[in-house]
């Protein structure tokens, strides 16, 4: 029944959970998963209530190589009035990250440009003509936020131009750093922040903490201080929608943003939470990944970022709801598009020969703004690595976004491939790439013979990571009330997921289209259960009852304005011997 490979956790030596007597015995279990290994790391994970306590937290952000010098280098643009341009990415992460840092600047006296290139006209990062064109609107210093690190030949440029470039990225280090004013991205070599794993928008709040102790400790005449916590629910939103890992200080930062993000008063998050999210849904690291996120990077993929940028910066509630309003339509447009093109991308990848390591599908009718979304669908659908690609006819070009598994890292594979490549960048997981059509028939012949070798010798299914095998009783609302302090849940931290064996289901039916709501019991206690998204689950289940073993997280919904606990089914699959 099940495709996926179930990975219990290992047991917590008894010792280990004694630590914890405060503590449900499941939770001392994760926190044995998760490397929590005594009381006060616990506390401290745990600790939070949701407030910040103060503006300077994490880190000291003059750690990160490159940071000295860029607020040097910004605070004599603001005190010699020169024009400062902040050069963003078309996605949510970038789109926030600009919103941000023009936010911090403008609120510290400079005169603020931003810039968001066009997806498909410009493409991802810096470009030439951007750069000539701030130039002549005044700028004289251009700060990147999401992208830059490996856009060597553009910061040149930028630099012949008369442009002082200073650049912030997350993305992973070429081999060559840029040869800017500044170089800010903790994944350089050497590079002495504790801290690796920021969004886009992550770094541009390290810089704006940077600036606002600066100013704070030798205030420049005009210049107003800076409360970085007034930006916390950006920082939450790019952070969670970028998919980095919600793990240390990510994890506190969309954990205190998510309390700034159910207070904001920005009209535009007002008004697209309305429409995106629903006046009464709670504000989780879910909410974002599901209804928000998703909205924001409509507008970069199908139309221009700068409409999300707008919703994010406007004061006016009338515009808001018009820009909400215009990102919902347009979403809208981006899942129909998707679902499209990703079937004839499924078309393509079945007549590919039998055994193939990496998925390659590409087409000129597949728009540029969502091959990463039919990349990412080929790839759940087949457990492999795979690529959509797009032509830019006119331009002799091909783009390509690939999503990975966790047993191949597709940047590296790139840049193995760099001399076939005009450009590439991203992460292990998400890449992206332009390649001259000439040169396409090598590149992927290179790729499938490094996906041969890296996974030729691996048996290829997902794996499905448990935390504990549990009884249906051990299920209760102080289970559930530890398990909601262990949030935001995202990806690096996951909500706990438990198994039980030799579970009676009972009864089983279809919800809305795809949804199957079951009632499951282990003889003991009975439960609500839901399977989102698994109606194929329904003929494996008949004859009922059905004894099957589960995976779920413990949830709960209310019903008739009565709270009840939920198991929400992520597996499930027959017993043994039943």
């Amino acid at each position: 029944m099940s495709k996926r490979r179930w990975i219990v956790a290992p047991s917590a030596p008894s010792a280990f959970l004694a630590r914890f007597p405060d503590y449900p015995s499941l939770i001392a279990q994760i926190f044995y998963n998760r490397g929590i290994t005594t009381s006060e790391d616990a506390s401290q994970f745990v600790g939070a209530t949701g407030e910040m306590p103060e503006a300077r937290f994490g880190d000291d952000p003059f750690l990160m190589s490159g940071m000295s010098r860029a607020v040097e280098r910004i605070r004599c643009a603001i005190q010699d009035d020169e024009p400062i341009a902040v050069y963003g990415d078309f996605d949510a992460d970038g789109v926030c990250a600009t919103a941000l840092l023009t936010q911090a600047l403008k609120t510290l006296g400079a005169k603020a440009l931003p810039y968001i290139p066009h997806r498909v006209n410009e493409g991802y990062g810096l470009n030439e003509d951007a750069l000539k064109d701030l130039k002549e609107k005044g700028a004289r210093v251009v700060v990147t936020v999401d992208c830059g690190i490996r856009s060597l030949a553009e910061v040149d440029e930028g630099t012949a131009l008369g442009l002082d470039m200073i650049v912030t990225d997350h993305h992973s280090v070429g081999d060559q750093l840029p040869r800017a004013v500044a170089v800010i991205d903790p994944k350089q070599i050497g590079d002495a922040y504790p801290f690796k794993e920021f969004a886009g928008v992550g770094i541009a709040f390290k810089l704006a903490q940077a600036l606002a102790l600066a100013q704070a400790q030798s205030p420049l005449p005009n210049a107003n201080s800076l409360d970085v916590l007034e930006l916390l629910d950006l920082v939450a939103l790019g952070t969670v929608a970028d998919l980095v890992p919600l793990v240390g200080e990510n994890r506190m930062l969309v954990r205190y943003g998510l309390t700034s993000l159910s207070k904001t008063e920005r009209p535009g998050l007002l008004a697209m939470m309305q429409q995106a999210a629903g006046k009464n849904r709670s504000m989780t690291a879910g909410t974002i990944g599901f209804f928000l996120g998703p909205r924001l990077n409509a507008a970069g993929r199908i139309e221009h970022a700068r409409t999300a940028y707008k919703l994010l910066t406007t004061h006016y509630p009338g515009e808001a709801e018009d820009l909400a309003a215009k990102l919902e339509s347009t979403n809208r447009e981006r899942q129909k598009m998707t679902d499209e093109m990703t079937q004839k991308a499924r078309e393509m990848v079945a007549a590919l020969p039998p055994g193939e390591f990496i998925l390659v599908a590409g087409s000129p009718e597949f728009p540029e703004g969502i091959i990463g979304l039919i990349a990412s669908k080929l790839q759940e659908d087949a457990y492999r690595p795979a690529i959509a690609m797009t032509h830019q006819l006119d331009k002799g070009l091909m783009r390509g976004s690939a999503r990975s598994i966790p047993e191949f890292n597709i940047v590296a594979a790139l840049d193995e491939c760099s001399d076939l490549l005009v450009r590439h960048g991203g992460h292990a997981a998400a890449a992206g790439f332009t390649v001259e059509n000439t040169k396409y028939e090598a590149l992927y012949t290179r790729l499938r013979h490094i996906a041969a070798r890296e996974l030729g010798q691996l048996e290829l299914r997902p794996n499905l990571s448990i935390d504990a095998e549990a009884s249906l009783s051990d299920m209760n609302w102080r289970l559930l009330e530890h398990l909601d302090r262990l949030a935001p849940f995202g990806y690096g931290n996951r909500e706990p997921v438990f198994m039980s064996k030799n579970v009676m289901v009972k009864a089983a039916r279809l919800v809305g289209v795809d949804h199957v709501a079951l009632t499951v019991s282990d003889g003991v206690v009975v439960w609500d259960a839901i399977a989102f998204r698994q109606k194929d689950i329904l003929p494996q289940l008949t004859p009922l009852p059905r004894q099957v073993d589960i995976v779920y997280n413990l949830a709960s919904k209310v019903w008739q304005n009565e709270p009840r606990l939920q198991l929400e089914v992520k597996d499930i699959r027959v017993s043994e011997g039943s």
